[in-house]
C-alpha cells in the first residue's frame, strides 16, 4: 500500500507557494518555446504572467456512472441486475478494494515520486521537455498523477458535452495531443490544477480518484469495471501481471486494450505496430519487448514461451514489460516474481457487463419500456438530451416493477407457440399484465427477437408491441370487440340495465345521438351496418347475451340509444388513448366495434379499472429510482383515481364474467382452476385478435396480428395450429400463472338496479300489414310469431289480432300477431228491436244462420218479443256462416215462436 505521507521535500518538490512552482515552470516552459532566450528574464517573467493568470480551481464533476435496471429475485426477494446503460462503463470503489499490487503498478510506471512531489514532478516534466526539445514535436510525457486526473476530469467534462463518438474523440485527443503553444498553454493549466488539487485533497484521495475516472480503453472508465471486463474478477482481487497489465493500458487505452487482438500487428520485418482509433497505424517503441528477448536469448524461456508471451496482444506485453521492469526496479516485487509474470501471456477472460435491452435475458421488451419511459417522461429531465444523458451518465438506480414469475411464463409460452414471423406481413404478438390496484406492469412478453440494428427482418424488432408510441414506438392496434367494453360502461352509466330488452338485428339504424359532432346526430348517410362475426343475423336480446356472445349489431343497438361522444369519453377517461397518444374521438359507429388503434397495455388496465371496483390506476413499470449516493429520486406521476363508480364497475364485471364462462367466447381462454374471471375477445377484420382476461389481481391483454399488412389470421396456420386460436393457448397459460402466484377472490356483486328487469311499452300493430307491424315491434325490442288467420271484417293479411295487447309487458316478451283471414262480419247490435225485425237484420247483414235464443220473462214487455241482444255479443267479428241466436224478453215464455224457459 502506498505510504500516504507527505515530506517536506514534497511541499518544497512541488513549490507549494505558486511563484516558486512559477518560476522554474515558466523557464522550462520557456525553452520548450524559445530556445534562444531559454535563460532570459523576460521568458520567464512572460510564463510566469501566463501561469499565474489560469484558473486555479477546478471542481471534481461527478463521474458519469452507469443506470442500472434492477428486478426482484422471487426466490430470495432481493434486487437483481437486470441490465445497465452507460457511455462509460464505470464501477467506482473505495481505497481499500483496490488490489495493492495495483496501486504499485500505476504509481511505478506513471509517477513513481508521487507520494514525494507536490502535484508536479519537476524531474519527470523537466525530462519530457528536453525530449521534446530533441524531438520537435508534440509536448508529451512528464505528466503527474494529479496532472493525469486533471486532464480526465477535463476529458469527462468535455465528453458530457459531445454528442457522437467523433466528438468524444475529439475530447481525448484535444486534451493529450496538443501541439505548439496550445500543447504549452494545456500544459501549463495542467499543473496549476494539479497544484490546487492537491491543496485540497490527500494524495490517496486523488490517486483513488484517478483510478476510479480514467479511460481502460473503449467504453470501459475506472479500475474495477476494467479488472472485472478483462479479467473476469474485482479489483482487490487482480494479481501482479493482470496489474501490470492494466497498468499499462492506461497510458494509451485504445492501442493496449486487450480485447481487440487484432489491433496489435506486426509487419514483415517483424516491426510491432497498432492501429489508433482513426484507423491509423503507429510505431511501437520497439525495446519494449527487449526483455523477452534477453530472456529467449539467455535461455530463461523457451521459445513456445517467447511466441506464447508475445502474442496478438504483443504491443500490450511489450507495455506490460515495461511496467513489470519498473516494479523490480522500484523493489516492489522480486527478480522471481518478474520472471513469471514476463513469462506469462497476457490471457483476458472478457467479461462483457450488461448493458442495454439485448442483455435483459427474456424481459427485453420490458426493458425497452422502462428504457422509453426514462427516455421520454419529464420527470427525468426537461429535453430528451437531458433524458438520454440521465440514462447513459446519471448512475441511477432503477427499480423495476417486473415479476420474474409472470414474466418467465408469459415469455417462455411465447416462444413456444407463436412464431417471430409469418411469411406475407409483418407478424406480432404481445402479452403484458398488470396489477390493477397499483398499476404495476408485472410482465412484457413479445414474440420477436430483440435488436435496435437488425433491419429488414420480420423476426427481429426493438419496437414494444404492448405499448404506444411514446413508450414503445408501437401505433397500436384495432382493438375490435375489446372496445364494446366503453358502450356497456357508458350503457350502466346512464342507468340502463344488462338486462334490458334491444333489437340486436343486424340492420341499418339511421341516426346515431353525438354531442361532439354532426350538429348532435351522426346520420348513416352510408346505411352501414355492423355485421356479425360468422355472418350471423343477430336477434333481440339483452347486454348480458350481447357481451357473453360479442354481438356486434347489438353493441351497435346499444350505441344508438346512447351518446357516441360519451363512449368516447368513457375510452379516454379508463386510460385508453389511440397509439399515437391522441384521445378517443367517436365520429362514427363504427368505433363502437373497434376500429381504433390502441396498445395493449392501455386496453389492461382499463379492463383492471373494472377489476379494481372502478378505480383506474395509470400503468407504471417503476418502483423507485434512486441517484448513485442512494438518495430518492422523483418518480414519473402515476395516480390512481376513481373513475367509474363500484355499481356501474361491479355490474359490467358481472356482464363481462359471461365471456369467460362456458359458451362465452373468451372460454376457451380460461384456465378452468375456479378463479372468477371478467374478460372479453376481440377481431378485426381478420387482421387482429385479442383476448384480455382479469381476476380481481391481475389483468393481462394477449394480442395476436398484423403490425403491416393483411394476414387473414382465420385461414393461417403457423405451429400446427390456425393463427387466429393462438391467443387463447397464450391467455390460458399466462392466466393459469397469475392465478398460481396472485390468488384472487370473487368480484363485488352487481347493481340490483342495473340488473332489473325493464317494462317495455307494447304498441298496438292491429290494422297494420304483417310486414309492418314485425318491424314496428321488432324495433321495440320484441320478437314476433305469426299467429293462423281469424275472422276480421278487415282485409285479408291486415292484422286483426295481438296477444298480448297494447301496454307495459316485460321487455323481450313475444308477441303472437294474427292476420285477418277476410271471411270475417261484424254483429250489429239489434237489442231493443222487435225478435222478427232483428232477425231480420242480422240476415240482411249477412248472417244466413239465425234463430231465436234465450227468453226472459218480462211483463213489461207485452207479449211481441222484444231482441235484448245476440250471442255472439254485438260487435263481434265472426265468420258470415256462423251460427247467431238472438236472445229477447217477453211477458210469458212458452207461445208460438218463443223458447221456453220453463216457468210454468
Amino acid at each position: 500500500m502506498p505510504d500516504t505521507k507527505r515530506t517536506a521535500s514534497g511541499v518544497l518538490g512541488g513549490l507549494a507557494g505558486l511563484v516558486g512552482l512559477s518560476a522554474v515552470a515558466g523557464v522550462l516552459i520557456s525553452a520548450t518555446v524559445t530556445p534562444a532566450i531559454a535563460i532570459s528574464g523576460a521568458a520567464a517573467s512572460s510564463a510566469m504572467t501566463m501561469f499565474d493568470q489560469l484558473p486555479s480551481v477546478l471542481d471534481i464533476d461527478k463521474l458519469m456512472l452507469p443506470t442500472t435496471l434492477y428486478a426482484k429475485n422471487p426466490e430470495t426477494g432481493k434486487w437483481m441486475e437486470m441490465t445497465q446503460f452507460y457511455d462509460q462503463n464505470r464501477s467506482p470503489v473505495d481505497f481499500n478494494e483496490i488490489a495493492p499490487v495495483m496501486y504499485d503498478s500505476i504509481l511505478s510506471s506513471e509517477d513513481p515520486r508521487y507520494y514525494s512531489h507536490g502535484g508536479v514532478d519537476l524531474i519527470g516534466t523537466t525530462r519530457a521537455i528536453l525530449t521534446n526539445l530533441e524531438g520537435g514535436g508534440e509536448t508529451q510525457g512528464g505528466s503527474s498523477i494529479s496532472q493525469q486526473y486533471v486532464k480526465n476530469i477535463l476529458v469527462q467534462r468535455c465528453e458530457a458535452t459531445a454528442k457522437t463518438d467523433d466528438d468524444r474523440y475529439k475530447c481525448w485527443t484535444d486534451a493529450t495531443t496538443a501541439v505548439g503553444n496550445e500543447g504549452i498553454q494545456r500544459k501549463l493549466q495542467e499543473m496549476r490544477y494539479a497544484i490546487a488539487l492537491e491543496q485540497k485533497y490527500s494524495k490517496n484521495e486523488i490517486l483513488l480518484g484517478y483510478l476510479n475516472i480514467a479511460n481502460f480503453g473503449g467504453q470501459t472508465y475506472g479500475i474495477d469495471a476494467a479488472s472485472r471486463y478483462y479479467f473476469g474478477v474485482a479489483s482487490k482481487d487482480l494479481n501482479l501481471p493482470q496489474a501490470a497489465t492494466l497498468a499499462g493500458i492506461v497510458q494509451n487505452p485504445n492501442t493496449y486494450r486487450i480485447d481487440q487482438p487484432e489491433g496489435s500487428i506486426a509487419d514483415a520485418d517483424g516491426n510491432l505496430y497498432n492501429k489508433a482509433p482513426d484507423g491509423s497505424v503507429d510505431d511501437v517503441n520497439k525495446g519494449q519487448l527487449a526483455a523477452l528477448d534477453t530472456m529467449l536469448a539467455d535461455g530463461k524461456i523457451t521459445q513456445e514461451q517467447y511466441v506464447a508471451a508475445a502474442d496478438g496482444y504483443s504491443a500490450t506485453k511489450g507495455r506490460q514489460l515495461y511496467v513489470l521492469s519498473r516494479l523490480l526496479e522500484d523493489g516492489k516485487i522480486t527478480q522471481k516474481q518478474y520472471n513469471n509474470a514476463v513469462i506469462a501471456p497476457i490471457t483476458p477472460n472478457i467479461t462483457a457487463p450488461k448493458t442495454g435491452c439485448a442483455a435483459a435475458g427474456g424481459a427485453e421488451y420490458f426493458c425497452q419500456y422502462v428504457r422509453y419511459v426514462i427516455e421520454r417522461d419529464e420527470a427525468f429531465g426537461d429535453t430528451p438530451e437531458a433524458r438520454t444523458e440521465m440514462l447513459r451518465r446519471g448512475g441511477l438506480n432503477v427499480y423495476t416493477t417486473i415479476d420474474w414469475n409472470l414474466q418467465f411464463t408469459a415469455q417462455s409460452k411465447m416462444n413456444e407457440s407463436i412464431p417471430t414471423s409469418i411469411p406475407g406481413a409483418r407478424f406480432g404478438s404481445a402479452s403484458v399484465s398488470v396489477e390493477p390496484s397499483t398499476g404495476r406492469i408485472l410482465s412484457i412478453a413479445q414474440n420477436t427477437k430483440f435488436s435496435e440494428t437488425v433491419t429488414g427482418d420480420p423476426n427481429y424488432s426493438a419496437v414494444v408491441f404492448a405499448g404506444d408510441k411514446k413508450f414503445g414506438q408501437s401505433n397500436g392496434f384495432n382493438a375490435g370487440s375489446t372496445f364494446k367494453l366503453f358502450t356497456l360502461v357508458d350503457w350502466l352509466e346512464k342507468g340502463h340495465s344488462v338486462n334490458e330488452v334491444l333489437n340486436g338485428r343486424d340492420r341499418v339504424i339511421n341516426t346515431f345521438p353525438d354531442s361532439c359532432y354532426n350538429g348532435g346526430t351522426y346520420v348513416n348517410a352510408g346505411q352501414w351496418k355492423p355485421g356479425n362475426f360468422g355472418g350471423g343475423g343477430g336477434y333481440v336480446g339483452t347486454p348480458m347475451s350481447f357481451t357473453a356472445a360479442s354481438l356486434n349489431s347489438g353493441y351497435v343497438a346499444m350505441a344508438s340509444e346512447l351518446d357516441l361522444c360519451d363512449i368516447g369519453k368513457v375510452a379516454n377517461k379508463m386510460g385508453v388513448t389511440r397509439g399515437s397518444g391522441e384521445a378517443i374521438e367517436m365520429q362514427g359507429p363504427n368505433q363502437v366495434i373497434g376500429s381504433d388503434n390502441v396498445s395493449p397495455l392501455a386496453m389492461a388496465a382499463a379492463y383492471g379499472t373494472v377489476a379494481n371496483n372502478g378505480v383506474y390506476c395509470q400503468p407504471r413499470a417503476i418502483d423507485k429510482v434512486t441517484d448513485s449516493d442512494g438518495n430518492d429520486v422523483p418518480l414519473p406521476k402515476r395516480t390512481c383515481s376513481q373513475v367509474i363508480t363500484p355499481e356501474v364497475a361491479a355490474t359490467a364485471a358481472y356482464a363481462l364474467q359471461g365471456v369467460m364462462a362456458g359458451g362465452g367466447t373468451g372460454s376457451r381462454g380460461n384456465p378452468g382452476d375456479g378463479t372468477a374471471l371478467i374478460g372479453k375477445t376481440g377481431t378485426h377484420q381478420e387482421l387482429q385478435t385479442w383476448l384480455i382476461e382479469s381476476s380481481t389481481r391481475v389483468a393481462t391483454a394477449n394480442w395476436v396480428g398484423n403490425v403491416e399488412g393483411t394476414l387473414d389470421l382465420f385461414h393461417t396456420y403457423a405451429n400446427g395450429s390456425m393463427v387466429s386460436d393462438m391467443r387463447y393457448g397464450l391467455a390460458q397459460t399466462v392466466q393459469r400463472n397469475v392465478d398460481k402466484w396472485y390468488p384472487a377472490g370473487p368480484f363485488a356483486a352487481p347493481d340490483s338496479n342495473l340488473t332489473r328487469r325493464v317494462l317495455t311499452n307494447l304498441p298496438s300493430v292491429v290494422g297494420q300489414s304483417i310486414d309492418e307491424a314485425t318491424r314496428i315491434l321488432n324495433d321495440a325490442g320484441f320478437d314476433v310469431v305469426l299467429g293462423p288467420p281469424v275472422d276480421s271484417s278487415d282485409a285479408e293479411g291486415i292484422v286483426a289480432v295481438q296477444s298480448p295487447g297494447a301496454g307495459l309487458v316485460a321487455g323481450g316478451t313475444t308477441v303472437t300477431i294474427s292476420p285477418s283471414n277476410g271471411n270475417g262480419i261484424t254483429i250489429p247490435d239489434v237489442s231493443g228491436m222487435p225478435l222478427d225485425d232483428a232477425v231480420r237484420a242480422l240476415r240482411s247483414a249477412g248472417f244466413g244462420d239465425v234463430k231465436a235464443g234465450s227468453c226472459e220473462k218480462d211483463a213489461s214487455a207485452g207479449g211481441d218479443p222484444i231482441a235484448t241482444g245476440t250471442s255472439p255479443g254485438a260487435g263481434t267479428v265472426v265468420n258470415r256462416n256462423s251460427g247467431i241466436a238472438v236472445n229477447y224478453k217477453v211477458d210469458k215464455c212458452g207461445g208460438k215462436g218463443n223458447n221456453d224457459n220453463g216457468d210454468g
